[in-house]
């Protein structure tokens, strides 16, 4: 079976290669600002998630194709990967000793078969002052992450507590994973 990460993140490939399990990674050329936020953010990550596998289905409809899109959500505002610095200081200063939830749609699409599953993870920023802020913007590699920030390395600076997958954060919960891999007979005990 061919299988294709249809992610363009490298965060998502390394995970998938904690396991044995042979994939190819293909970005989706899904535009994912052409789906409105309308309130729900389970319905809209996996509502972005399978577009990305149904645009990706288009070009290698024998391959089971998994697909995922992670926003960050806090009182009805989602939070995806900053504009510009400014945006970016804006979302950690917002953000800054609050919770706020995680969210990340997995889809997959195999041999006509459509599933998803979204995952939420509780994350409680600590209290952040202006400067630090401005430095772990400027000294962390940002741009592309949803929520302004990352948990891996010294990104893990601003995060007191995690109620949930820590892998869900990064962008890709392993166990949502395997549980959809499993509905096409793929399981990942077996690609330890």
């Amino acid at each position: 079976m061919r299988l294709i990460l249809g992610s363009q993140s490298p965060r998502r490939r390394d995970i998938m290669r904690y396991f044995s399990l042979p994939f190819e990674q293909i970005p989706s050329s899904f535009d994912e600002s052409s789906i409105a936020f309308e309130g729900n953010p389970e319905t809209y990550v996996c509502t972005l998630a399978r577009e990305k596998a149904s645009a990706l289905h288009r070009h290698a409809p024998e391959a089971a194709i998994l697909t995922a899109d992670t926003i960050v959500y806090r009182h009805g505002k989602i939070y995806g990967k900053p504009r510009d610095e400014e945006d970016a200081i804006s979302t950690l200063t917002e953000l800054s000793g609050k919770w706020h939830s995680v969210y990340t749609g997995v889809a997959l699409h195999y041999q006509g078969k459509k599933f998803c599953q979204a995952e939420e993870t509780r994350v409680l920023f600590n209290n952040l002052t202006a400067q630090q802020i401005r430095d772990y913007y400027t000294k962390l590699d940002l741009y592309d992450k949803a929520g302004s920030y990352q948990l891996q390395m010294a990104g893990g600076l601003i995060v007191s507590k995690i109620d949930g997958c820590y892998y869900n954060v990064i962008g890709l919960p392993i166990n949502s994973v395997r549980a959809l891999l499993q509905k096409i007979g793929i399981e990942l005990w077996d690609y330890l």
